[in-house]
């Protein structure tokens, strides 16, 4: 769940996104915000508000930093710095007369974080609900294979404990009325955001049935759905509230005309389904412009039925209003359509551990899997650890894997030694961004399997799925 939060702040900022009209008067007057990183594995810190970032701050030689924010915008502020597993953040809530600092152990990124000065105490409650929220996610998961009335009970305990428990913040500690907002948006948010996965993560039954079985009311609150929410919208639980809040919606549409019974990522009336239903109850133009460009890239994602990219990305071009969103999406595209089954790679050009410049199709003697990952992202690992795997059970197949983000060379060779990574089927782009284009390298941990002749046989696959091992067989086996 923690890499699932960190995917959608990426994919917000990713296209470009959020933004609403601030009352700039009711702001006025400076904010601090400083602290110390143990264990810091680079020398700054990286402040941002949506989508503009305000500094690069570096830390001093005891790792500490301090930095003052003249006339304050009240607001959620983002902070990211290289940790022990990749490059990772946090949000701070920031208002006039603010003093905060923090202290955190990049080993231990959130459990380690503490603030203190003027306005921790809300921060402190923040990440700590933050915190709790991680294992309620775990608890909640077991509860979505009960009943949909048992679900519901036990779910609003839960709700009513967490505003008992503001309640009681708010007698000790008078707060403002963005705190309040921040935080009741976020208790109501994840609320409707377990009732909109529940179809989908009870297993009893198709999603069809389990849509069927729900009372009449389970989806009341939606007339309280706020699709312009300003204190939330740089708040990842509310991005992820829509995200699945529309594909619930979609889906029951979907199975109206349709003789589905299961949620299938790659219906092209489903996606449609979908974007017609973004473009019509958003009210925020940014976050908009994000859901659909998300809906776009992930049905191309999962599709390789290139006949139906054109006609998502015409509906998605109707209704983008984001010129470098579509930019992305157009591009993303016409990558693809190069990528089809039978096709050579595109000419890429990476660089492996010596520096020595290499076209990545003449890197191709035999069958090949080339996967992709990047040390924002902590399955990595993971992805390396099934490609060990598989090493062994098919020796008769190459396994290269490329970080898909490195832009520097030492910085990637640390990389590899800290994770034990091997030097010799390792590879970075000499071009990370004309690559990632060509190659339509979205998500990040995207799989290509290539033939011995360097001719794509599936450019977007993945090694988790049941069916990755018939894919390899059906290659050796041709």
């Amino acid at each position: 769940m923690r890499e699932f939060k960190l995917i959608c702040a990426l994919v917000v900022s990713t296209f470009a996104l959020i933004s609403c009209k601030k009352d700039t008067k009711a702001d006025e007057g400076a904010a601090y915000f400083g602290g110390e990183v143990v264990n810091p594995k680079n020398s700054f810190v990286i402040l941002s508000k949506s989508e503009k970032i305000l500094d690069t701050i570096r830390l001093d030689e005891n790792n500490r930093f301090l930095y003052k924010i003249e006339n304050v915008e009240k607001g959620l502020y983002t902070f990211r710095l290289w940790a022990s597993e990749g490059l990772e953040y946090q949000m701070v809530l920031l208002e006039p007369n603010d003093s905060i600092l923090f202290r955190l152990n990049t080993l231990e990124f959130d459990e380690s974080l503490v603030y203190t000065g003027n306005g921790a105490k809300k921060n402190n409650y923040l990440i700590n609900l933050f915190l709790d929220g991680e294992a309620e996610d775990k608890t909640i998961l077991g509860f979505s294979q009960l009943t949909p009335m048992e679900f519901e009970r036990r779910l609003d305990s839960i709700r009513d404990h967490k505003l008992r428990r503001l309640k009681q913040f708010n007698a000790k500690n008078p707060s403002s009325d963005t705190f309040n907002n921040l935080i009741k948006g976020n208790i109501n948010y994840d609320y409707y955001l377990s009732k909109e996965v529940y179809p989908f993560v009870n297993y009893g039954n198709t999603e069809r049935a389990n849509f069927n079985e729900l009372p009449e009311d389970f989806y009341d609150y939606r007339k309280d759905i706020n699709y312009n929410y300003c204190e939330l919208m740089d708040y990842f639980p509310y991005y992820s509230f829509l995200k699945h809040h529309f594909e619930n919606l979609a889906l029951s549409e979907h199975f109206k005309t349709s003789e589905d019974s299961i949620f299938n990522l790659k219906s092209l009336d489903y996606n449609l389904i979908k974007m017609n239903l973004i473009d019509s109850l958003m009210v925020n133009d940014s976050i908009k412009n994000s859901l659909l460009a998300q809906t776009a890239v992930e049905f191309m994602s999962n599709s390789k039925n290139t006949d139906d990219y054109d006609k998502v990305l015409h509906s998605f071009s109707a209704k983008n209003t984001n010129e470098k969103n579509d930019h992305y999406v157009t591009n993303m595209v016409n990558s693809l359509k190069g990528l089809k089954a039978g096709q050579r790679l595109p000419e890429v050009t990476v660089l492996n551990y010596n520096s020595k410049e290499l076209i990545l199709d003449k890197i191709i003697k035999r069958p090949t899997v080339i996967y992709f990952w990047s040390s924002v992202y902590r399955s990595h690992s993971d992805s390396h650890r099934k490609a060990t795997e598989l090493k062994i059970k098919y020796p008769e197949v190459d396994f290269i894997a490329i970080n898909a983000t490195a832009t520097n060379l030492p910085n990637w060779k640390k990389q590899l030694s800290q994770y034990n990574y091997s030097k010799f089927d390792e590879f970075i782009f000499k071009e990370p961004e004309i690559a990632k284009h060509k190659l339509a390298i979205s998500p990040i941990n995207k799989v290509m399997i290539i033939d011995k002749n360097g001719k794509v046989v599936n450019a977007h696959t993945n090694m988790f799925s049941i069916m990755f091992e018939e894919e390899l067989l059906g290659l050796l086996n041709q």
